[in-house]
C-alpha cells in the first residue's frame, strides 16, 4: 500500500465505517472489510467492463465504436458496499472519511500498473456545474483527484476543464439519452499536447467521460485515460 500509517492512528485507532471495528490503519476500514470489497476483474482496457474471456483490449462495444478516452481503471465493481459508500462521500456535507479510504485503495491498484501508464499523467477531476456544486458544497472527483496526486505524486489541474450546463440528471437516463444530454455540457482549455486522466467516482455507460474527453481532445491533449473508483456493470 501506498499510504503510510501517522502516529495518530496507532494511538487513537478510528473504527471502520463499514462494520464498526477497530481500523488500525489511516482508511478507517479494517482488513477484513478491505478484503471484502468487491474488487473489479480485469476486463476490457478501454471501458473497463470484466469480460468472460479476461483481460482485452477492447471489448464488442469498445471495437465497434471506441470512446474518446484510451484506458479506463476503476478499481471496484459498483455494488455493495462500495455503492453504500460512495453514496455517503458524495452527500451534501459529504463522509469525506469514506472517499479517502476508497480513493487511496485505488491509488493502490494504479502503483501496481506499468510505469508507462502513469508516469507524466495530469489529473482532471470531473468537473461540476457551480450550481450542483454549491448544492453538495465540494466535487466528489476533485477529492478523489487531490489524493490519488498525493499518493502517486502526480499533479491535479482543476482549471482545464469546465461545465457549461449541468442538463438533466444522468441516472435517470438511458445510453442514448445519456449523450444528448452531454452536448455542450463541458468546455476545455490550454491542454495542448498533454497526457491526461479524467478522475471520477462512478462510471457508469462512459457518456460522461467520453463527452469531457472529446472537449479536452479538441483543446489539444494528446491522450485521455480514465481513473474512478467503481465501474457499473
Amino acid at each position: 500500500m501506498l499510504y503510510r500509517g501517522r502516529w495518530i492512528d496507532r494511538l487513537l485507532p478510528a473504527q471502520c465505517l463499514l462494520c464498526a471495528a477497530i481500523a488500525p490503519g489511516p482508511l478507517d476500514l479494517c482488513a477484513g472489510c478491505i478484503a471484502e470489497l468487491p474488487a473489479l476483474e480485469p476486463g476490457c482496457l478501454r471501458c473497463g467492463l470484466p469480460l468472460a474471456s479476461g483481460r482485452a483490449a477492447g471489448c464488442g462495444a469498445c471495437l465497434a465504436h471506441p470512446p474518446r478516452f484510451s484506458a479506463c481503471l476503476a478499481a471496484f465493481a459498483y455494488g455493495f458496499p462500495v455503492r453504500e459508500l460512495i453514496l455517503r462521500f458524495k452527500r451534501p456535507g459529504g463522509e469525506l472519511a469514506a472517499g479517502r479510504a476508497l480513493s487511496a485503495l485505488l491509488a493502490a491498484r494504479i502503483a501496481a500498473l506499468p510505469h508507462e501508464r502513469r508516469a507524466g499523467r495530469v489529473l482532471v477531476p470531473m468537473p461540476l456545474h457551480r450550481r450542483s456544486l454549491i448544492r453538495r458544497g465540494f466535487n466528489q472527483a476533485e477529492r478523489i483527484a487531490r489524493v490519488l496526486g498525493r499518493e502517486l505524486q502526480l499533479p491535479v489541474d482543476a482549471t482545464l476543464a469546465r461545465r457549461e450546463r449541468e442538463g438533466r440528471e444522468q441516472k435517470s437516463l438511458d445510453a442514448a439519452a445519456r449523450r444528448a444530454n452531454l452536448r455542450g455540457a463541458f468546455s476545455a482549455r490550454g491542454c495542448t499536447g498533454a497526457k491526461l486522466v479524467i478522475v471520477d467516482d462512478v462510471m457508469t455507460t462512459g457518456a460522461s467521460a467520453d463527452a469531457l474527453a472529446g472537449v479536452l481532445l479538441d483543446a489539444g491533449a494528446a491522450q485521455i485515460d480514465v481513473w474512478c473508483l467503481a465501474r457499473a456493470l
